[in-house]
């Protein structure tokens, strides 16, 4: 069955990959937005069976990527305090700030603890009352979730020593940033699957209507990621801007009501400073005045104050990369000055950064079409 299988994968992503260079006639540029996606697209050298009118681009799609040098900052300074347990998911331990990253705190003896659900952090606070617990809550809309129902859970049980320190970023105005750049040159997107299972598209019908591009919703297999593409320069070629749903066993147009209904409960928009890209307005999450006392910025105030402003490595060009604007092995650093082991930017450390998929699939020769 398993033969079978991959033989009918291979015939199905052959069919698609004509499909393809049959559509395309004009030069056409498009972004994916997830980078669950673009490490597919590497992995398996998807862009590679495209024409050459045809380029893919990696946007912003790694929240770990994103998270600002001056959060990573806030983040070492608090997991350096004797009284508190840090836990934050293990992706961002080896993200450099401006002082130094996670992991060297935890070599410093710091009490840094990878944790894989926010309800495990939860779990710590209650067995360990005389200490704070602070989680680096990071993610796009599809972890907020379980970070808002943590927080709800806390308050419930009366838990006071568990905070939050909260890097959630939202993607619909990061589409937006970028559409909107003077610099654009994205004419459709790859819009993340994951996001939408919660979220839903609706805000997506808004962003296509304003400026006129396709957003086709996608997954992760590479079959999914060729689907997609099929769908997205079928409406570039054919003039239609339209928001459509290859992702339909995981998602529906509404989402996951009762999710966003919590998250909406603990959580409203705030401005965020992306990492690389500025800041962009209501494009972040922070917690409702009801649930104040679980902020870590509120609660560590005086501590956090004492920090100065990060400063992001001047020779780390992420922030090209993120915006589409330049291919990671186009940096003149990429696998020389900044490696896994040596990171001058996140999209080299985290799982799903594009630098990462680039040094760890192409290595360091540069890939033509």
């Amino acid at each position: 069955m398993k033969y079978v299988d991959e033989f009918r994968d291979r015939a199905v992503a052959a069919a698609l990959t004509e499909r393809i260079k049959q559509t395309v006639r004009r030069p056409w540029t498009i972004m994916e937005v997830c980078g669950g996606q673009t490490h597919s697209i590497v992995r398996f050298g998807l862009d590679s069976l495209f024409p050459k009118n045809l380029e893919l681009v990696h946007g912003p799609g790694c929240p770990v990527c994103v998270t600002s040098v001056s959060l990573i900052d806030q983040a070492v300074c608090l997991a350096s305090l004797p009284n508190v347990i840090f836990c934050s998911f293990g992706d961002m331990l080896r993200v450099p700030g401006s002082r130094g990253d996670l992991f060297g705190v935890k070599a410093a003896s710091g009490d840094v603890r990878i944790i894989y659900s926010p309800l495990d952090a939860l779990e710590l606070a209650r067995k360990h009352l005389d200490r704070e617990v602070v989680c680096f809550a990071v993610g796009f809309e599809t972890t907020a979730p379980a970070w808002a129902m943590a927080v709800t859970q806390a308050k419930q049980l009366g838990v006071t020593n568990f905070s939050l320190l909260i890097a959630h970023v939202l993607v619909p105005p990061a589409m937006e940033a970028i559409l909107s750049s003077p610099q654009n040159r994205i004419q459709g997107f790859l819009a993340a699957g994951h996001v939408c299972t919660v979220m839903g598209y609706e805000e997506y019908e808004t962003i296509v209507q304003r400026y006129r591009v396709p957003i086709v919703v996608t997954g992760f297999e590479p079959l999914d990621v060729l689907e997609g593409v099929a769908m997205l320069v079928s409406q570039l070629e054919e003039g239609r801007v339209e928001v459509e749903n290859q992702y339909v066993r995981s998602v529906s147009r509404e989402g996951n009501r009762p999710a966003r209904t919590l998250v909406d409960e603990v959580f409203e928009p705030a401005p965020r400073i992306w990492r690389g890209i500025g800041e962009i307005p209501a494009s972040g999450l922070r917690l409702k005045s009801a649930y104040g006392a679980y902020d870590a910025e509120v609660k560590f105030q005086r501590e956090l104050a004492q920090l100065s402003v990060g400063i992001e490595d001047p020779e780390c060009q992420s922030g090209l990369v993120l915006k589409g604007l330049l291919k990671p092995m186009d940096c003149s650093a990429f696998g020389t000055r900044c490696t896994p082991e040596r990171p001058l930017g996140a999209p080299m450390v985290s799982s799903e950064g594009s630098c990462a998929a680039y040094y760890r699939y192409r290595g360091h020769v540069k890939c033509e079409k």
